[in-house]
């Protein structure tokens, strides 16, 4: 049998390479061979079609469905507060599991890793499925920040079977939607393709309440970004936006950073610009400075041409979180994809590189970062020789897109 190279893949269908390796470790292409560190496709092989275009083709409008309260699922997350507000929202609930798991995402979503942990770990084995969900998600996000892979590893993996166990038990769909939100969260900020038989968004979204709903939208414009479908993932995120019927401060910051990242994709630096103050609007106030630690990389230099010049302390330990949420996250998401993604670059390296990789000359990266084209040459030379790779061409296997 003749075979071709995700690369001749690639280009035969339109998408990126990093879509065609997902296609593979998804099952998704029949006869698909690991080989080395990459994969080989049968000759001739079509496209696989888009598992979700099953939610967009003409079907019979579902019964409504009303949205459950979801009052213990990341209720910091779902809750509309002022910006500035968040410390006193999660004081003002009622002590008990319900504001340990408040207090643990704000610990997380303000960069403390470690209490977010030791909050999130006393109720690992609630009863209360939303709680359990709730602290399955930040503790093991807490944990990659810390180097804790496998403990990382291991909770994400309970969190998984409680999906598994909620379906056996029948459990009402909003408990379903629970595990759901939960589960595809999880896995899509870890690049990592959905588990057999999750329930699709277009089942879970209508019983989740508007601040999770929100943030769900934000799960899915994501998707759509690392399947490279841009316009329709930032007119999802825009979307959104618009349905928004109050301010939900976290959803809100992270559907700022997914606008950026389409914007950037698409070159519309001005626009990419406004998103990502808006989203600093949001962050700054209550130290909400985790998001753009874990999107740094996908942001292509935002930070290093927005933040860094009028907020330089904020910038430096947004970058600190960026190599230890980014270590944790590659210990996890390389070995579980069989992507190469680089981890010997700096953030600034790996800023000009992604820009480099998306066709961006020297001098249009220059003017972007604030540095002089032969600094930005220097860049691209030392990345090249790190990778081991010599075209700029062939940087785009080591790096987010």
């Amino acid at each position: 049998m003749k075979y071709m190279t995700v690369s001749e893949a690639a280009r035969r269908w339109g998408v990126s390479e990093r879509l065609v390796q997902r296609y593979c470790a998804q099952g998704r292409i029949d006869g698909a061979e690991r080989f080395s560190r990459t994969w080989r496709i049968p000759e001739g092989t079509v496209k696989p079609g888009d598992p979700r275009s099953a939610s967009i083709d003409p079907q019979p409008v579902p019964k409504r469905r009303t949205p459950s309260t979801c009052a213990n699922l990341m209720p910091l997350m779902n809750a509309p507060f002022k910006p500035g507000h968040a410390r006193s929202y999660a004081d003002s609930l009622e002590a008990g599991e319900r504001r340990d798991v408040a207090l643990a995402e704000l610990a997380y979503f303000t960069g403390d890793a470690r209490r977010a942990a030791e909050l999130a770990r006393k109720n690992l084995s609630s009863p209360d499925l939303e709680i359990k969900l709730s602290c399955c998600l930040i503790f093991s996000y807490a944990s990659l920040a810390l180097g804790e892979i496998d403990e990382a590893r291991a909770v994400l993996e309970h969190a998984m079977k409680s999906l598994v166990a909620s379906k056996e038990q029948g459990q009402d769909g909003s408990l379903s939607a629970t595990a759901a939100f939960i589960t595809r969260t999880a896995c899509v900020l870890l690049h990592l393709p959905d588990p057999e038989g999750l329930p699709s968004a277009r089942e879970t979204l209508p019983l989740l309440p508007s601040g999770l709903r929100m943030f769900s939208c934000y799960v899915e414009a994501h998707r759509l970004y690392l399947d490279g479908q841009y316009e329709t993932s930032l007119g999802l995120t825009l979307g959104a936006f618009a349905m928004m019927d109050e301010v939900y401060p976290i959803p809100a910051i992270y559907l700022h950073l997914i606008a950026v990242m389409d914007l950037m994709a698409l070159r519309r630096v001005e626009d990419a610009k406004r998103h990502l103050l808006a989203a600093w609007d949001l962050a700054r106030p209550d130290d909400f400075i985790e998001p753009l630690g874990e999107h740094h990389g996908l942001l292509g230099g935002m930070l290093e041409a927005v933040i860094k010049p009028s907020w330089p302390d904020d910038f430096r330990r947004i970058i600190e979180i960026t190599y230890r949420f980014s270590a944790g996250w590659r210990r996890i998401h390389n070995p579980d994809t069989g992507d190469e993604v680089a981890d010997n670059l700096t953030t600034t390296e790996f800023a000009a590189a992604m820009l480099a990789a998306r066709g961006w000359t020297n001098q249009e990266i220059a003017e972007h970062l604030g540095v002089s084209p032969n600094t930005v040459k220097s860049f691209i030379s030392i990345v090249l020789r790190k990778l081991g790779v010599k075209r700029r061409q062939d940087l785009a296997a080591h790096l987010l897109r």
